[in-house]
């Protein structure tokens, strides 16, 4: 038998790859069903960049990412488009391109901004590659499409809509709300908290976030009141930088702390884990480095046997969290279904990947040129 001659091989193998032609990224500005209301402010809209990642085969991979205010839209677009000039004629490889961006920003620092819009990239890149190879984003990544169980996110709705959003969830057969507190008392906090459950009943799990907007000592407080009311984790109960505040909280409490949607890497999350700053873990996959971020976040919270949730971006992390080990639960907070030709659907409780190839965005492009920013 003639083996082939390896310079060959590579030519053949190299020519066959999918190179990145262009990029192209869009602002638009998205009304949401409900403001997302927190205790450090209000998300009024959806502010996303859309980006389409394109490739010498006809083959296009696309990604979304948030920025909470309209006023980051522009800069975050041109940070996609400027980074995307670095990968333009270069084969379609995300892993490649995860080390050549963090390269050429070893000075500038890989984080804010930049981290995100190289994320956006990260994921259209592997959209792309998926796409390609006719597949969904979890086959891809050797898993297999199955059913992930979601919570539904709420904001700081109040008493009267908060108990209306709570019921409507447990109707849509959801498990599991998670509500945002933090309000100007600890007996706002607990009367909120008591109506929602008395609105979902005693079998479904209620989470609670703080959104960073209490001090050390008024966590502790205000978490021991909790702890007899049923909740399944509190979220971010202090500044996310405070790992050591995280820590001497996490100490005192008998109810799970949970972090991690403002990880800017898995290298701050190894740190907050280190530091014995939480009991869950939550990564936003566009601020934990993309699809190539995620999974080396997953490699972690598998080692550390944590259990490790989804935030936001529901349409790829339903992918995501298909093939990540100590896989939690997925947030359900709709951002993007305005834009999208195929939202992603819910039933049981539960969020599927689709069958199509890719993560199965696909821009609905009347309302994208209606949401122009």
């Amino acid at each position: 038998m003639r083996l082939p001659d390896p310079e060959n091989a590579m030519t053949s193998s190299s020519s066959s790859s999918l190179v990145v032609t262009g990029v192209e990224a869009r602002a638009v500005n998205v009304p949401l069903e409900y403001p997302v209301r927190t205790s450090v402010g209000v998300i009024a809209t959806s502010p996303l960049v859309l980006i389409d990642l394109q490739t010498d085969g006809g083959v296009t991979g696309r990604a979304y990412l948030f920025t909470y205010t309209p006023l980051a839209l522009e800069a975050m677009r041109q940070l996609v488009l400027a980074f995307a000039g670095v990968l333009k004629g270069r084969p379609l490889a995300p892993f490649d391109f995860d080390q050549l961006l963090s390269q050429r920003l070893r000075l500038l620092g890989r984080t804010g901004l930049a981290q995100m819009a190289c994320a956006g990239l990260d994921m259209a890149a592997w959209d792309a590659l998926a796409v390609a190879r006719g597949l969904p984003l979890v086959e891809l990544l050797g898993g297999t499409r199955r059913a992930v169980p979601a919570y539904d996110s709420h904001g700081m709705d109040g008493e009267a809509l908060g108990a209306q959003r709570a019921a409507l969830a447990r109707d849509q057969g959801f498990a599991a709300i998670k509500t945002k507190i933090g309000y100007p008392t600890l007996a706002e906090d607990l009367r909120i908290v008591r109506a929602l459950r008395q609105a979902i009943g005693p079998e479904m799990a209620l989470m609670v976030d703080c959104n960073q907007g209490l001090s050390v000592p008024e966590a502790m407080r205000r978490i021991q009141a909790l702890e007899n009311e049923g909740i399944a984790w509190v979220e971010e109960p202090t500044l996310q930088e405070d790992y050591a505040g995280h820590a001497r909280i996490r100490e005192k409490s008998r109810l799970p702390i949970q972090m991690g949607e403002n990880w800017c890497s898995p290298d701050e999350m190894a740190k907050a884990l280190d530091a014995r700053a939480c009991d869950l873990a939550m990564p936003d996959v566009m601020k934990i480095g993309g699809v190539t971020g995620w999974l080396r976040a997953a490699a972690l919270a598998q080692q550390r046997g944590v259990p490790m949730s989804s935030h936001i971006f529901q349409e790829i992390s339903v992918h995501l969290l298909a093939v990540t080990p100590t896989a939690h639960w997925l947030e359900r907070m709709d951002l993007a279904s305005p834009v999208l030709a195929r939202p992603l659907a819910f039933a049981d409780g539960c969020a599927r990947p689709g069958e199509e190839p890719g993560t199965g965005i696909a821009w609905n492009e009347e309302a994208v040129a209606r949401f122009a920013a």
